[in-house]
């Protein structure tokens, strides 16, 4: 395992000012792949960080890191969306200049991945892990029955739902209308146990995507890959990589 470097690229700040907590992992040459989580995530869940660790061995540095108001990073949390965070994105690729970009996003992720490369030619590869593709279903669907501002996402504490995020998810409602407008090389993967973002998501975004797209889909396989599905995740994404990066 190649040991993480957490200040290559100096400190990275988003475009409030807010510090964004990262964990760079050195491979070689000039390719880097940056890697979002979901919501109430942040950059050490275990699949993430296998997968950063996966790349690196294979010679592809990769950048985890968290959004603002998330893990380590500053800022708020109840000002966290995925507008937002598009915008942060934007600022890690600002920070990994010269470098041959791909972009990975696990659950509400993929949402902000999908619209930053929509509109971002710098992301030269896509990949979305279980990606969110409808989110104001998501939204209506994990948090309708909490009252904003005033409960929590899934009961933590840590992560109180606000209203910000619920108008964000109404106003962006679904990112399937963006997938036409990338071009590059993109991989979805998505297990068919998820009960968080279901499959029927990345089936739908499919038939809206480019002639270079594929559906990965991992039999059993639950959100976040977790068991001996991490390993498979991490083994099919860099075959993938090293293939078209």
């Amino acid at each position: 395992m190649l040991c993480p470097y957490n200040f290559m690229f100096g400190e990275i700040r988003n475009e409030h000012g807010e510090r964004l907590d990262y964990t760079y992992h050195k491979g070689e040459g000039d390719r880097i792949v940056v890697i979002g989580h979901g919501v109430t995530g942040n950059k050490d869940r275990p699949a993430l960080i296998a997968l950063a660790e996966g790349l690196a061995e294979s010679g592809i540095s990769a950048l985890r890191f968290s959004f603002s108001g998330n893990g380590e990073s500053e800022g708020a949390f109840t000002d966290s969306t995925i507008t937002k965070e598009v915008a942060d994105l934007g600022n890690i690729i600002d920070a990994v200049s010269g470098y041959t970009v791909c972009y990975v996003g696990h659950s509400m992720g993929g949402a902000v991945g999908v619209l930053r490369a929509a509109t971002d030619e710098r992301i030269q590869l896509l990949v979305s892990l279980a990606g969110m593709v409808h989110t104001t279903a998501f939204a209506q669907r994990e948090f309708g029955d909490v009252t904003p501002d005033e409960g929590f996402m899934w009961d933590e504490p840590d992560c109180p739902l606000s209203q910000a995020y619920m108008n964000d998810m109404a106003t962006i409602d679904t990112v399937v209308g963006k997938a036409g407008r990338i071009t590059v090389p993109w991989l979805l993967v998505h297990g068919t146990a998820d009960d968080i973002v279901p499959i029927e998501d990345s089936h739908d975004i499919l038939q809206y995507a480019n002639e270079r797209t594929e559906l990965l889909e991992l039999p059993s396989a639950d959100h976040v890959f977790s068991g001996d599905f991490t390993a498979v995740m991490v083994e099919k994404v860099v075959a993938w990589m090293s293939q078209n990066l």
